[in-house]
């Protein structure tokens, strides 16, 4: 039987919302929303009008603002604009190591939140539709793909849910989840 404690265990750790000196690039946070007895992830997908990452499928989020107080705060206010859900940053259990874009510039700092039900939303014009993933079974479907050509990352990964194919810094969060379970021999 599914341990749903176990794998919010497993998702939990310190959390050090502040934006890093060292860190190049604009500065972006996401929040990876987990809910149900049989772990559901949110993921949206972007219009194919959008300027960056048109068409891409994503966690909900965006840049960071000058008057965010840090880059928590960035992830919940993009997600309130995006998906209209309200979020207590104190709800919000884990953080996971920031992932660069290759071709927009961005560093993303990904948060995990575990929510207690299914969640009402309603989606702004950046999102054309709403995903929501089983969590284990989108994690077996993992393809990894070593392109020598690519000099900044070694690795890149794929996932596969539906007809949509999640790549780039989506799936490079969702390897480190895949990395987390598996360390807590959930997966």
């Amino acid at each position: 039987m599914l341990d749903i404690q176990k794998i919010r265990d497993a998702l939990t750790s310190s959390i050090m919302p502040e934006p890093r000196n060292d860190i190049k690039g604009r500065l972006a946070a996401v929040l990876i929303m987990v809910y149900g007895a049989r772990p559901m992830i949110i993921m949206t997908e972007r219009p194919n009008t959008m300027n960056h990452h048109a068409g891409e499928i994503s966690f909900p989020g965006g840049t960071w603002k000058q008057d965010d107080k840090d880059l928590l705060d960035t992830a919940i206010r993009e997600t309130k604009e995006e998906l209209g859900i309200e979020i207590s940053r104190h709800d919000v259990i884990g953080q996971l190591k920031p992932v660069a874009t290759l071709n927009s510039g961005f560093t993303i700092t990904p948060f995990t939140i575990f929510l207690d039900d299914t969640p009402s939303l309603v989606p702004n014009s950046e999102i054309a539709s709403i995903l929501r993933i089983p969590l284990l079974d989108l994690l077996k479907t993992i393809e990894n793909d070593s392109d020598p050509t690519h000099k900044s990352i070694h690795e890149m990964y794929t996932f596969k849910f539906q007809n949509h194919l999640i790549w780039g810094a989506s799936a490079r969060m969702l390897r480190q989840i895949l990395a987390k379970l598996s360390a807590a021999g959930l997966v």
